[in-house]
């Protein structure tokens, strides 16, 4: 297998589903475009790990492959194929003949060899675009109907750090997707007349229906004569294109959560309408704040004289830096809440709220009149704090 997904990884192929997520995520934040500006090899890397996470994060891609390997994709991780195909190589396998490019129809499915085993090249965009195969989705459309048919929706990643999710960014995005055709403007005919490319000219075609049986041909309706194929686009409407966009992220995005891009997917067939393009979100982890839901947690280191006396400190957050005051005798764990201060909230509701965690600090090297302040601080507990510290 020229690339195996466990192996760009790095996991066994017995990993669990959350074990390939955070090695995807170790390794996208790792190999990630923006942090690695003008790296041609960690620009590949990131795509091929993107591509490794699309099959194996997804059950039924990561089952097909599994069985598969690399034929998978060529059968665009379709259980209908892949059942079909099973047949076919039973069939093989106990002297049937059937050939490439031949509709095979033991089992009652319809497909074509040369369909499943057409040409798969490179996945993702340049600049660390979608994780989608151009030419796969190409691929399954000049296979589909001569009619017009919606274009396929499309899915990209985006890592995003904390700050950027929870006060929304926008994101300019290079994009390979197939688009329409601007030879024939999409409706994959040159103009002139000759054989029908599906019946070869004789008006009848013969499908499957659990028993094969001939009938009028679909694409031009038994005259055995039709438009010939638009040769920019092999007779689809649609040809591969590169193209950037900008995409606006709304506050309080986490990792998992998907922006919309209406009509932005894959073009339509022979005219019809395009596809949607989905922006999926992961946002890397913070240094200092944790999120859990839409609040969220950050350490707030104070002095003992703070924490004893009580005092007014400054603390960033994320929609800039306020004044708290921390209350008098304050305990390291104490919890103080910043209203409003977590992240938005998706569903329109309140934002969630920010919690300050004291952490009591002592000062580093102090000196004899450190020591000697400590010793008097010593002498004004009343008993011994471990009391109740029993097993």
């Amino acid at each position: 297998m020229a690339d195996d997904y466990y192996q760009i990884l790095e996991v066994p192929r017995t990993a669990s589903a959350e074990d390939i997520k955070k090695a995807f995520r170790k390794l996208a934040r790792k190999h990630h475009p923006d942090v690695n500006p003008g790296n041609k090899a960690a620009e590949e890397k990131f795509k091929q790990v993107n591509t490794a996470f699309e099959v194996l994060s997804d059950p039924t891609k990561r089952k097909l492959y599994d069985e598969f390997g690399e034929d998978a994709a060529k059968m665009g991780y379709d259980e209908k194929k892949a059942e079909a195909f099973r047949a076919y190589r039973s069939a093989r396998a106990s002297g049937g003949g059937v050939g490439g490019g031949i509709p095979f129809s033991g089992s009652g499915a319809d497909f074509d060899l040369g369909d499943i085993f057409g040409d798969i090249f490179g996945r993702a965009g340049p600049g660390g675009g979608p994780g989608f195969d151009i030419n796969e989705i190409l691929g399954r459309q000049r296979g589909a109907s001569r009619g017009p048919g919606r274009g396929e929706d499309l899915t990209a990643q985006v890592t995003l750090s904390l700050g950027e999710a929870i006060t929304g960014t926008e994101r300019a995005l290079s994009v390979r997707r197939p688009g329409r055709c601007q030879r024939c403007s999409g409706r994959g005919e040159s103009g002139a007349s000759g054989p029908c490319p599906t019946c070869k000219g004789t008006g009848r075609t013969r499908r499957s229906a659990g028993a094969s049986f001939a009938g009028a041909c679909p694409t031009c309706n038994g005259t055995g004569r039709a438009a010939e194929d638009c040769p920019q686009c092999e007779g689809t409407g649609v040809v591969e294109e590169a193209t950037r966009l900008t995409v606006k992220i709304p506050p309080g995005v986490q990792t998992g959560s998907k922006v919309r891009l209406a009509g932005q997917g894959a073009a339509g067939t022979h005219g019809g309408p395009p596809g949607d393009l989905y922006i999926e979100t992961e946002v890397a982890d913070h240094p200092l704040v944790r999120r859990e839901g839409d609040d969220l947690y950050m350490d707030l280191p104070v002095t003992i004289p703070e924490a004893l006396l009580g005092a007014e400190v400054k603390v960033p957050t994320f929609q800039g830096e306020v004044t708290v005051k921390v209350p008098a005798g304050s305990q390291s764990g104490r919890k103080m809440r910043l209203k409003g201060r977590g992240a938005p909230s998706l569903k329109g509701g309140s934002a969630g709220d920010m919690y300050l965690v004291i952490q009591i600090r002592v000062p580093e090297g102090a000196g004899p009149e450190a020591k000697a302040a400590a010793e008097a601080l010593a002498r004004a507990y009343p008993g011994d704090v471990r009391r109740e510290l029993k097993l």
